[in-house]
């Protein structure tokens, strides 16, 4: 006897239970998807999601991204009321200060916050030392040449963003599946037509959105799609909680670093070393980074150099060539659609994008032109390197 499928009928099949695929989901709701089956094969922001640093800034260096990071934070700042969410999403808007050591970055950055003027009206300062001592003064000014900051920079609470969206998306009609994988993309001329779940079910529908984080290569690769884009470990480590004084999120791409410190008082922090981190699906801590980001961070706090660590985790950024990701649909299969390769930068992105790929799904004029982002870049060489990635 063969095997029984179960079949039902959707809108849209979305993988992923991140950020953006409960963001996804509840804007195509919205737009009238109501139909829409979101599947995650484990839990709600149990990947990149839930183990990002969580910050959001306009502080970007290309007029993609800064166009949906000031919208997202728009959208953030008003998530709880929009949503009809009754818990606090923790959102702390305390700025983001971004450090240059040497001439060439205080250059990026000052182009980088012009950019941000002219296209959003972002308002990020250009700082000197002496005006980046008064935001933090037990930073280490040794070799600070000067910063940015935007007071608007900050973060939120990821677990509970992603949960207002997937609570409300079920409210409008969506039907999420947890400890749900998708294991195979249906497909027949060149026309996407469902997904089959480890469950046993066959869900058919004429749209299917890979929001699969570092899986998301995976996930295309079940669709016949190659796409350009790995998995890279970014570990992260946590203080015992401490009064208030670090108010904002700092950077510094000279050593690859931020730090913050969170609403209950630990400091949260890490460091970005691409040439050192595994590039695979590896997500276990090490003594070399916790070894490594105490040097780092000593150096720019030495005011930290007495405090306890707590704990210290992993997760995957999903990385593309140009560190920018890849939204939208393809030309070789009509009605499947990406939205992965965030580089880091996920999270905040999360609430603009949702809407953003949901209109462009269902026939409406996208808020942000993301036309940029197409896959079919990659084969054009028309890349699009983002020069504010940590």
């Amino acid at each position: 006897m063969g095997v029984i499928f179960i079949t039902k009928k959707a809108d849209a099949v979305i993988i992923g239970g991140g950020i953006h695929g409960c963001s996804i989901a509840y804007h195509l709701a919205k737009y009238g998807c109501s139909r829409t089956v979101l599947v995650e094969k484990n839990f709600l922001a149990s990947g990149g999601t839930g183990r990002s640093a969580a910050g959001f800034r306009h502080q970007f260096g290309t007029e993609v991204n800064i166009r949906l990071a000031a919208a997202s934070i728009r959208m953030l700042e008003g998530l709880a009321e929009e949503l009809a969410y009754p818990y606090d999403i923790e959102l702390l808007q305390g700025g983001y200060l971004m450090l240059a050591y040497s001439e060439s970055q205080l250059e990026q950055l000052t182009k980088n916050a012009r950019l941000q003027q002219d296209l959003v009206g972002a308002g990020t300062q250009i700082l000197m030392p002496e005006e980046i001592s008064e935001i933090v003064p037990d930073l280490s000014l040794d070799g600070v040449l000067g910063g940015s900051f935007n007071k608007r920079d900050g973060h939120a609470n990821p677990w509970h963003v992603t949960q207002a969206y997937a609570e409300a998306a079920k409210r409008l009609g969506v039907e999420i599946q947890t400890n749900t994988e998708a294991v195979e993309i249906l497909y027949s001329q060149a026309k996407v037509t469902g997904v089959r779940t480890s469950r046993g079910e066959v869900i058919e529908a004429p749209v299917v959105v890979n929001a699969a984080g570092p899986d998301g290569a995976s996930v295309a690769k079940m669709a016949g799609l190659d796409v350009p884009l790995y998995p890279e470990r970014h570990q992260i480590l946590v203080t015992e909680p401490l009064e208030m004084f670090i108010p904002c999120m700092v950077i510094s791409f000279q050593h690859g670093t931020y730090f913050k410190q969170t609403p209950h008082g630990s400091i949260l922090m890490g460091v970005g070393d691409p040439q050192h981190e595994v590039k695979d699906f590896n997500q276990l801590s090490t003594w070399q980074f916790l070894e490594d980001v105490a040097r780092k961070i000593t150096f720019h706090m030495p005011v930290l150099k007495e405090v306890r660590v707590v704990r210290q985790w992993a997760g995957l950024y999903d990385i593309t060539p140009d560190s920018q990701a890849i939204l939208g649909g393809t030309p070789e299969l009509e009605g499947f659609y990406m939205d992965i390769g965030w580089s880091g930068h996920g999270f905040q992105l999360g609430p603009i994008v949702g809407k953003v790929l949901a209109e462009i799904i269902t026939g409406r004029e996208p808020s942000i032109d993301v036309s940029a982002m197409s896959v079919e870049r990659f084969k054009t060489g028309r890349l699009i390197p983002e020069p504010a990635c940590v």
